[in-house]
């Protein structure tokens, strides 16, 4: 059985190579920005290759990414406009179904490119050197760089597992780069004999997870804590939104990712105690669960329907069921 993972890998950066591999990301970042604004004005174009052609020079010259990345730029933005295009044909059967009266606009305006992220391809862009070393691309030439990760992870890269692209990924609470590498693994197949027990998982907001049993067994996972922390952090946050200075920003930059980490952290505990060894889980599919409910918003809504909107945006549920 085939399974696919994503191995997370610290970069060992010096100064000058921080500073390259900062210039590469910051390039690849503008020209998806500019690749994005050229497929808007030829009418929200979502087809890689015919944007690549309208580009690609363009971005080598201005840019003066590798060749390989300025094939990936227009093919991320088109991929980016094929997702918009998808979510708008849903919300327009949505409004057909009357399930719903918000229009959706994420295509009224250019998809915006902020992050400082790099996609590179396996060989062209980045390999793997001795001595968990990493060869990557920059605007300069290659550099060298060491890294460090979890011990399974960079095992399964010396047995010989498949190894796809990857993306360089900044933290920018930590000032840190990260190396995302798809690995594909072989798994051994599933033999239906040595299941030895069935339980069905429902996730909530109260409770984030509560599980049955074939033996009349249960468990309940409480959700109570992520919903006062998350309570808390948004208050901090209009604090500090609400005073605007240089420290309240920099305090921001600080707690930004802080409640996505702790909620990461509830749910890999839940999902750890909820597998066990020869079991099969049942997950009820919430697809399109916050498209489904009715909640009142804007001026209608009240202060306690606003929390309660609050709390089911940040309702992780799919996170849960990929951890378990």
């Amino acid at each position: 059985m085939k399974q696919v993972v994503t191995a997370k890998f610290k970069l060992d950066l010096s100064p000058e190579q921080k500073e390259a591999v900062r210039q590469v990301t910051l390039a690849y970042r503008d020209a998806l920005s500019y690749a994005s604004r050229v497929a808007y004005a030829n009418n929200k174009l979502s087809n890689g290759t015919k944007l690549q052609k309208l580009v690609y020079y363009d971005i080598r010259d201005l840019f003066k990414l590798p060749a390989q990345m300025s094939c990936n730029v227009p093919r991320q933005v088109g991929a980016t406009y094929k997702t918009q295009w998808t979510k708008f044909k849903q919300n327009q059967q949505a409004i057909k179904d009357g399930k719903t009266k918000k229009l959706f606009k994420g295509l009224e305006h250019p998809c915006k490119f902020s992050s400082r992220t790099c996609t590179l391809n396996y060989q062209r862009d980045y390999s793997w050197k001795k001595d968990n070393q990493v060869s990557l691309v920059t605007l300069s030439g290659r550099i060298v760089v060491k890294y460090s990760g979890y011990n399974k992870h960079i095992d399964w890269i010396k047995q010989g597992a498949k190894i796809g692209s990857a993306k360089i990924y900044y933290t920018a609470s930590s000032r840190t780069y990260y190396l995302l590498v798809s690995l594909e693994i072989d798994l051994p197949d599933i033999d239906p004999y040595t299941i030895k027990q069935v339980q069905g998982i429902d996730v909530g907001q109260r409770f984030l997870a509560v599980s049955a049993k074939t033996d009349n067994s249960s468990q309940f996972f409480s959700g109570k804590a992520i919903r006062h922390k998350a309570n808390r952090y948004h208050k901090t946050r209009k604090s500090l939104q609400r005073k605007g200075t240089r420290s309240a920003k920099r305090r921001l930059v600080a707690l930004s990712g802080r409640e996505r980490r702790f909620t990461s952290d509830v749910n890999h505990q839940i999902s750890k105690q909820i597998t066990q060894p020869h079991s099969l889980i049942g997950l009820e599919d919430l697809l399109h669960i916050r498209e489904r409910t009715r909640s009142k918003y804007g001026k209608k809504a009240s202060k306690k329907q606003r929390k309660a909107n609050r709390n089911k945006a940040k309702w992780s549920f799919a996170e849960l069921h990929s951890f378990i």
